[in-house]
């Protein structure tokens, strides 16, 4: 059994046609995505009522940065062969429909068969700096659970490699995470 896990971005849609964008870590497993979102979220109800999602693959980490952040509107480009969006920045994307559905109280466990899948830009490699923003993405959506001193520490690390590779855009992502982080400190102090 494969136990990696791959950190992509979730694009799901309502049956009313509303598009949700989710950071999400995967697994690939005998030929299926497996996907474990929490319960609740949008996420798995949008998956349950439609049967479908879309895999985004990116390396444009702003996407991540910014959905934990509120940045939740990203351009999209509708799916090929399912009722659904892709991101428009996505290197390659994944149409899914649900195959099995294994519940449980706080992680759903989702396997998704492969329907359509195309590729749209060539990867040119990650630098240090995407995957800074990618972690430092996590921190922020697990502010509430983590002591500050770990997300300090964790966030000092990290700055590392911003400071030595980032663009443009994962200077922007950073700032957002800076903010978040402050905002989070902010209203924690005021309580």
């Amino acid at each position: 059994m494969n136990d990696q896990i791959f950190e992509t971005v979730v694009t799901t849609q309502s049956p009313e046609g509303v598009a949700h964008i989710a950071p999400m870590g995967v697994r690939y497993r005998a030929g299926r995505i497996v996907l474990m979102p929490f319960k609740p979220s949008t996420t798995l109800a949008n998956i349950v009522a439609t049967r479908h999602a879309v895999l985004n693959l990116i390396t444009d980490t702003r996407v991540f940065a910014g959905c934990v952040t509120g940045r939740k509107q990203w351009p999209l480009l509708p799916a090929e062969a399912i009722a659904g969006q892709r991101l428009a920045c996505a290197l390659h994307h994944i149409e899914l429909q649900l195959e099995e559905h294994a519940d449980d109280p706080q992680r759903p466990v989702l396997r998704m068969a492969r329907v359509h899948e195309a590729s749209h830009a060539p990867f040119m490699g990650l630098n240090r700096a995407q995957a800074a923003v990618v972690e430092g993405a996590v921190l922020v959506s697990r502010l509430h659970m983590l002591p500050p001193e770990k997300i300090d520490a964790e966030m000092a690390y990290l700055q590392i490699a911003i400071d030595k590779t980032a663009g443009a855009g994962e200077r922007e992502a950073w700032g957002w995470l800076q903010q978040a982080v402050a905002a989070h400190r902010e209203k924690v102090g005021a309580q």
